[in-house]
């Protein structure tokens, strides 16, 4: 059967919030007149929420669900949803009712019928502390500047993407706060962003803390490197050892001019500060290029990255 839409919830111990966000899914994808599926990614949950998801499917054949047996991170989840999907769409938001399903039916027309390869959600109106919007506002506008991409928001967990988009991307580590990076590397451009609602945390509490915008700013200059040197490390790991070995060679002409000709009498050259650190100019230069070759040899793609131990699927066909 033909789906038009897959909503992906990748969650981690929210089972309070999982029968009223299905059923407002529910009942706003009918209104729509789509053929969907929501696929719930049970991330290692300690608490209830696989349970909530089965008997949640009972009641609903639409719903798809999958469970890790450890907590492998929000990328992991929705990197298998998107291996899973089956939609011509692909709507992920999170499952703790802060995102609104009533942006689906907007977001999906984005897609289908404006062209647009990704729409990220703008939580223009956020309903957190200062203590989170302030580094957000921070984290994002360094991501602008980094990435070349003009998101206000682009960790908004409520994105839209056409199917073959997701379906030529990997996501890992903690990768999904960069997809429309991850995407715009793999050839995707036409990526735009509409405001949303934000609801206010209704239950349980906030699974990320301030050690995420550290982590962030390191994955975002992770993201960058592969994605410019990825597929050719020597670029860049050659290109500073060329430039620190010129440097090196510099001081070594200079002093051994300095030698020759102006001060003979001087002290020996291997007494002198500029020798050495003309020495370890040159050393550091090869090590560059010593980086450059291994990064040469060394593929990016390890085929075990995104294996995870699955304990159940529910409802999957294939």
């Amino acid at each position: 059967m033909k789906i038009d839409l897959s909503i992906i919830i990748p969650l981690y111990n929210e089972t309070e919030s999982l029968e009223e966000l299905s059923t407002w899914i529910d009942k706003v994808v009918q209104e729509s007149k789509l053929k969907y599926e929501i696929v719930f990614i049970d991330d290692g949950s300690t608490d209830n929420s696989w349970a909530t998801i089965n008997l949640l499917q009972k009641n609903n054949n639409n719903i798809k669900g999958l469970s890790f047996r450890r907590n492998y991170g929000k990328s992991a989840a929705l990197n298998m949803g998107f291996n899973m999907s089956k939609g011509d769409v692909i709507i992920t938001m999170d499952a703790d009712l802060q995102d609104s399903p009533d942006e689906i039916p907007e977001l999906y027309k984005m897609i289908k019928e404006e062209g647009f390869d990704i729409v990220s959600g703008w939580k223009k109106d956020r309903k957190d502390p200062l203590s989170k919007t302030i580094p957000t506002k921070l984290y994002n506008a360094v991501t602008r500047k980094v990435s070349g991409i003009k998101l206000h928001d682009m960790n908004c967990g409520l994105k839209a993407y056409k199917s073959i988009v997701v379906k030529n991307i990997e996501v890992y580590g903690e990768m999904h706060r960069y997809i429309p990076l991850i995407a715009k590397w793999a050839g995707f451009q036409n990526i735009t962003e509409k405001v949303v609602q934000h609801q206010e945390r209704k239950f349980g509490v906030t699974k990320f803390g301030l050690e995420r915008f550290i982590f962030g700013f390191l994955d975002l200059f992770s993201i960058t490197f592969i994605g410019k040197y990825g597929k050719r490390p020597m670029h860049l790991f050659g290109t500073l050892g060329t430039l620190v070995i010129i440097i090196g060679f510099s001081f070594l002409i200079y002093i051994g001019i300095d030698k020759i000709f102006f001060n003979k009498g001087a002290k020996l050259i291997a007494n002198r500060t500029e020798f050495y650190i003309a020495l370890s100019a040159i050393i550091i230069g090869v090590q560059f290029f010593l980086a450059g070759f291994l990064g040469e040899m060394l593929s990016r793609n390890s085929p075990n990255r995104n294996q995870y131990q699955i304990k159940e699927k529910l409802n999957f066909n294939d």
